[in-house]
């Protein structure tokens, strides 16, 4: 088959040219049969990375990190621990093991990713008596060093890391956090000795940079709302490393666990700069979820802004400007990022399974210039992955935007980690 250059691949593929041009049948190989699907693990032992805003391979694409589990469908506890490890793609999926944490959960994991810029380096949180730290693992060398404080978010330049309290999330949102230490501020509702930090991949040194005690203090649409829990979560640095976002979420009881869970808070998103300095309350609307910065200035996410439907918005920082994002495509809430390499064309992005029989969990490509969605398959969920133990998708891409990596429940040996190649959807 004749390559189509890339312009001619989308004319001709979703219908702009003018001509007397169908599908071709390059697109509708990927419509009707699919591109491959590859499972780079196999159980009983149960396989997964978690969310979907990290680097989960090295530069080269070779090494495809991952987390290793005998199953059970409960929250973490204290006593439990997960091994850290990575797939070697050349060499048959080879399992090559790193380590261990005992700071995990269902949905983000430990934080694992590779640091920006190196191909040598992946960091993870872990538990040391009682405190939450993260690790950095030298593969090459073996050499481990240990930091003070967790990780939330690494600055694309490698050089420093955005941290929040997991004992509060634990406390407040369980299954985003991490069991085995107490929040020491349990009885607090905004307590000023915590909140967001800044801490140097380098050295460790940290610094508390906003409180939860501040943010309680700016009102919301005109209310006071210091009379509540307040927690941060979901933090997220720019690709210039020069600000980052975070969601500032409270609720106004505790309640059990499993309603703490799912329901019952409040969420608006910010912007600031490295130092927590600038604030900026891009999306006040309470209903902040998902989201993914397009480059320094632009953030896409789904929410429900005042008088509008909920959809995915593309915000512009420090301004407030918002517009729907797939309004015919991208209905559902989903993990969202955009294909690297593509200048913000291409995003990625999945949906929940719904119901309790037929339980699909799409992945898809949805190209912006042009409105079209492109699926790259549908993948079965079975029942007992609910709730916290749910298995998301997370979809994201390797470094170079050729390949897409994703967890999933549908290969009917638990959770396990795929691939799908999408460079010559791209490159067509």
């Amino acid at each position: 088959m004749k390559k189509l250059d890339r312009r001619a691949f989308i004319k001709n593929t979703i219908g702009l040219s003018t001509g007397m041009v169908t599908m071709p049948m390059l697109l509708q190989s990927f419509k009707l049969a699919e591109l491959p699907v590859r499972a780079l693990t196999q159980g009983p032992k149960q396989h997964w990375f978690g969310y979907y805003d990290k680097f989960q391979t090295d530069p080269s694409g070779r090494y495809v990190l991952g987390m290793e589990l005998q199953e059970f469908f409960r929250s973490p506890t204290s006593d439990d621990s997960v091994k850290i490890g990575m797939v070697d793609t050349a060499d048959n999926n080879k399992w090559i093991e790193l380590g261990t944490s005992k700071a995990f959960g269902w949905q983000q994991g430990c934080m694992l990713q590779w640091i920006p810029g190196s191909g040598e380096e992946v960091i993870w949180n872990d538990r040391e008596g009682d405190a939450f730290v993260s690790r950095i693992y030298n593969y090459k060398t073996g050499k481990i060093r240990t930091l003070p404080k967790a990780i939330y978010t690494l600055s694309p330049d490698g050089m420093y890391a955005i941290g929040t309290e997991f004992s509060r999330i634990q406390n407040l949102r369980p299954g985003y956090g991490y069991a085995g230490v107490k929040d020491p501020y349990e009885k607090i509702k905004a307590p000023a000795e915590i909140g967001i930090y800044r801490m140097d991949l380098k050295d460790g040194k940290n610094e508390l940079i906003i409180s939860l005690e501040q943010m309680a203090a700016v009102p919301h649409q005109g209310k006071d709302v210091r009379d509540n829990w307040h927690w941060f979560n979901h933090l997220l640095i720019s690709p210039d490393s020069k600000r980052f976002i975070f969601l500032h979420r409270w609720r106004d009881k505790i309640m059990d666990r499993q309603d703490m869970a799912r329901k019952g808070f409040v969420t608006r998103m910010f912007t600031a700069n490295e130092n927590g300095k600038d604030l900026f309350n891009l999306d006040p609307s309470g209903y902040t979820s998902h989201f993914i910065w397009r480059d320094p200035q632009h953030i896409c996410a789904w929410t429900q802004p005042q008088e509008h439907e909920a959809a995915f918005y593309l915000f512009k920082d420090k301004v407030g400007s918002f517009e729907v994002v797939g309004k015919q495509d991208m209905v559902e809430n989903g993990h969202n990022t955009y294909v690297p390499g593509t200048k913000g064309e291409w995003i990625l992005n999945d949906t929940y399974a719904h119901g309790s029989s037929n339980r699909f969990q799409h992945l898809f490509l949805y190209h912006v210039p042009t409105a079209k969605k492109v699926t790259l398959g549908k993948f079965n969920e079975p029942e007992q992955y609910v709730g916290e133990w749910r298995c998301d998708l997370h979809p994201k891409c390797n470094q170079a935007g050729t390949k897409v990596f994703f967890d999933s429940t549908h290969g009917g040996n638990g959770r396990q980690m795929y691939m799908i190649d999408i460079n010559e959807l791209l490159e067509a």
